[in-house]
Parts: C-alpha cells; structure tokens; sequence
C-alpha cells in the first residue's frame, strides 16, 4: 500500500472533507503500479460518496477495508484488471451507482445481493460465465448492463416482480440460449438488449411488458424466420405486434383448412424469400468507418477546464460525415431517435445529455468551462439570447404550465433535467473561439451551430455528471442509431418525396446507389495544459453490439 506522499490527492480530500475522489489515467496507474496497490489512506474517506478508479491497469484487486467506505453511493471501478471484488462491497450500504466494466472479473461476489439500495450495476466487458442468484434482494435496480460477457443464462430468480423498477437490461454479446417467458414479470421493462447471443426462440410472452420501448435481437439465430428478419429491421413495435399475434394463435389454435388453404402461398413466400436472401443481406449491412485523429491534422479538440469536475465532469465528443439529412423526412427521423435516446437511456437527460452541431458552423477551437449563471448567455433552441438564469426560469415556467394542462401531480422529464443544476454556482457550457456559448448541458444547445437539412458534417457531443462510461456508452448508442436511419434513407431513396417534403425531380445523374457509410472523425479532449484526456471513438467503443454493423478502423 502506498503513502501519503504519494498520494497528496488523499491528503487534500480528508482536510477539505471532500465526498468525491476521482483517480483516472496512466499518472495514477504508474502510482499503483509503484506502490502495488491504492493508498491504504483512501479507506479512511469515510466522508465520500463518490469514487473513481479508472483506466488503471495495474489494479488488479480491491482491498477488503473498502468496506469502511458506508457513505458510498457511487463506486466507478471501470477499464482496470481487477480479477475479483471482495464479497464486503456488500456492506455499502448506500451503493446507489456500481461500475465494474472492463475488467478481469470472471465471477461477481454474491454480497453484491445486500446491496438494497442499488440502482445500476455495469458489469459488461468481463468474463463472467454467471450471475449471482439473489439479484432480485437488490429491489430498487433499474439498470443492468451484463454485455460483452459469457453468460449462457439468467439466474433462476432473475424474473421476479420483485425487480419492478427494473428498466434496462442489456445483455448483449453473451451465449445466453434462452429467455423465460417470465420476463413479462419485470412489469417496467423499456430496454431490452439481448443482440447476438444463442437464441433460437423468443418468447410471446415478452410482449406483455406494456412499457418495452426498444428491443434488440440481432444476431441470434432464430427458428422463426420471419421474426428473424424483422428483427433485424430493428422495429420495435412491429416484433411486439408479431409476437402479440402469434401467443393469440397460440392460445386460440388456428383452423386446420385455414392452415392448407395458405400452405401454397407460404412455399411460394418461402421461395421468393430464398432468391433475395442476398439482396436483403446486402441491403442490412451498416458500415461506420473511423478516421483517426492523426490522420487528420485540422481534426477539431475540446480544451476542459479543472473546474468543470464539480459541475459536469465528463464529456466525449466526434464527428460524423455521410449522414443524409436531406432527404424526406431523414433530419426528421434523426431528431426523433435523438429525443427517444435521452428518454430512454440518458434516463430523460438525467444520465447524460446529447447535443448536436452543424460543423461548418462552429468556429475552432472549443473549450468546455464553466461560468457564473448570470454571465453564461446562450442563444437557445428557437429562442432569442438570454443568461441562463433568465431561460431555466423560463422554462421551469413552461414546464409548471405543462403539467397543468396535464393535470399530472407528479414532475415532468423537463422538470428533472431543470433540477440538475440547482444549487450550482457555476453552470458548464462549450464555447467557441468567439466566446459564444454553443451547448448549455443538459439545458439546450445554441441555434447558432444548429443542424439541418443541408448539414454534411455534425459535431456530436454527451455530456454527463455520472461517468465518462456512461458518455461512451450514450455516444455508441447515437452512431449505430445513426447509421440505422442511414441505411433505411438510403433504402427508400425512390419514396423520399412520400412524406409530403418532396425535395423536386431527381436529377438523373444521382441516380446511382447511394452509399450509407458513415465516416466518424475521432475528437480529442485535453486539459489546460493540453495533455490528452479522452479520444473517442477508441479502439474499446463502438465494438460489434449488432451483426450487421462494420466498423472500420
């Protein structure tokens, strides 16, 4: 174990009675490398309730005394090697928030059960084979992310009313062979990611989960060929639908003459289908090609300020080329999956926050700082420039009014993402060369960089106050999403008109395939002193959550 010399960060926490501690990166690394171990020091900050250790990969274990730490209510422990967690994690008691991604972990310590007040747990990026039976004691979990294991199942418990503020379970990338029919117990189920695992089968019960919003089965290998396909067109309600009916033929038997009377017709689909299996291969395939930053040398930065860790710490950015807007009603569709992303899972901007730029608008460098609320001046989204005490006022307004109309007793999502920033003495914001404020996390960002149909470059950022895990996790989400809706305009070309936004004749030289590719430009991030903080995309994001994404690195 470390000393305090090594360690001033420890020191300067306990005489300032600080309650978050962040360590992160190779500096901290070489320390625990040195001193084979974290500071004994730190297990004696019993104030905190937030803890860091990130992208270090000389921790290989967590000491038991992190048992002392009982006002712990997020413990980040992600991008290390741990090969185990010590079962006394289960006495933090006020764990609301547990990260242990990307590790080394091979089984999960059944004192993870105890923890009652547990609200997400991240165990993706590991080797786990099993989950702990006693998941259903952990009553307030409401997200699980187990991706990118080698789980073949869920505990035998798993599918208990019990977990009844359960909302996203994703267990992507793992050889699970089956999904209970039970699952329809998890009553607030919106999320389900179960993509490229080993089901052949997928239950009809599911579709009694009346708040499932998104579900991913790519990359399993269904029995019902049907279902597989549209599984793979990724439509949410149009599988639910499916399943609905078939559970009600199920249930109620179908007519025998009715059966032969169709039998022709389903050989003939059948051979028709076999003829244009490859076409349709052809037309899923989604391709996402990374430049590297080096490659690159006007690639855009982002400069964080120190000051930024008490507000709104991390941030990832890129950007995008090759996204078509311009069709139909493409921009449309884009700005519609954007809203349904931060519903869902930024959590209604509570988790994380995305926010989208036109490139050619935004005038380099960028810096992401803070300023005091009555000096930080945006011009918002459709509105005119006012500080950011004037337009959270203006909007707690509108917010107080919708709920009104509604005549809902309790807050709305405007209302929750409003109340992040209070009691803040400094809001964080991303500003240009010029001063300008072009973002506004997790308010709004500025109607100056604002994308539209023309837009052929976007500057993407999330932002949020929980993990830069969590940033990557969102950022992923968006460029899939992305390239999905790329690939359904480039589809539906010869319709793009349909929708009542015709765009005039075709010009008879573009009438050639169009390309879906997506070209995402890594961003870097850097401090003041313009060491480098985050790169995304990074050889660790944007990894195969769906058969038919290509990334090109």
């Amino acid at each position: 174990m470390g000393s305090m010399e090594n360690w001033p960060e420890i020191e300067k926490a306990a005489t300032e009675k600080r309650r978050e501690l962040v360590f992160q990166g190779p500096a901290f690394d070489e320390r625990i490398s040195a001193d084979g171990g974290l500071a004994s020091a730190l297990y004696s900050l019993t104030l905190l309730n937030y803890l860091e250790v990130s992208q270090c990969p000389s921790l290989t274990e967590i000491h038991e005394d992190i048992q002392r730490l009982t006002n712990l209510q997020s413990l980040i422990l992600c991008r290390n090697r741990l090969a185990s967690v010590p079962n006394v994690v289960g006495k933090l008691k006020s764990l609301k928030v547990l990260d242990l991604s990307v590790n080394n972990l091979s089984s999960l310590p059944d004192g993870i059960t105890q923890l009652k007040e547990l609200t997400t747990l991240n165990v993706s990026c590991n080797s786990l084979e099993v989950l702990p039976e006693g998941l259903t004691q952990c009553t307030r979990l409401s997200n699980i992310n187990v991706s990118k294991n080698r789980l073949t199942g869920f505990p035998a418990d798993f599918y208990s009313e019990r977990l009844d503020l359960l909302s996203i379970l994703v267990a992507s990338d793992n050889s699970i062979e089956q999904l209970s029919g039970d699952v329809h117990k998890l009553a607030a189920l919106k999320v389900l990611d179960l993509s490229n695992n080993k089901l052949k089968e997928i239950p009809t019960d599911l579709s009694d989960c009346a708040k499932l919003k998104e579900i991913n089965f790519k990359g399993n290998k269904l029995n019902d060929k049907r279902l597989e396909k549209m599984v793979n067109g990724c439509q949410t309600k149009s599988i639910l639908d499916y399943l609905r009916g078939k559970k009600g033929r199920e249930e109620g038997g179908e007519a025998d003459g009715g059966r032969k009377a169709d039998k022709g017709k389903r050989q003939q689909r059948k051979k028709k289908g076999a003829d244009d299996q490859d076409e349709v291969e052809e037309l899923n395939k989604m391709v996402v090609r990374v430049l590297h930053v080096s490659d690159s040398p006007a690639a855009l930065s982002v400069t964080v300020s120190a000051e930024v860790k008490d507000v709104r710490p991390y941030l990832v950015c890129c950007v995008v080329r090759g996204m078509n807007l311009k069709s139909g009603n493409a921009l449309k569709r884009f700005l519609v999956a954007q809203t349904k992303l931060h519903d869902d899972l930024c959590g209604k901007r509570t988790i994380a926050t995305i926010a989208t730029h036109d490139v050619q608008l935004i005038k380099a460098p960028l810096a992401y700082d803070v300023k005091p609320p009555t000096q930080l001046k945006v011009v918002s989204l459709g509105r005119k420039e006012m500080t950011a005490v004037a337009l959270i006022k203006h909007l707690q307004v509108e917010a107080d009014e919708l709920r009104k109309q509604k005549k809902r007793q309790n807050v709305t999502g405007l209302h929750k993402y409003l109340q992040l920033l209070q009691g803040k003495a400094m809001y964080p914001c991303l500003v240009d060369a010029e001063g300008h404020v072009i973002s506004f996390p997790p308010i709004t960002n500025s109607e100056k960089t604002k994308i539209k149909k023309t837009t052929k470059e976007l500057f993407l950022e999330v932002t949020s106050a929980a993990s830069l895990q969590t940033c990557k996790d969102v950022m992923d989400a968006l460029i899939v999403k992305m390239a999905e809706l790329n690939k359904f305009t480039a589809e539906h070309r010869e319709e793009a008109g349909s929708d009542g936004e015709a765009e005039g004749p075709q010009d008879p030289a573009a009438s050639g395939e169009p390309s879906s590719e997506l070209i995402v430009q890594q961003v870097r991030t850097v401090d003041q002193d313009g060491n480098l903080k985050v790169v995304y995309p990074s050889k660790t994001d944007l990894c195969n959550d769906i058969s038919n994404l290509t990334v090109i690195w």
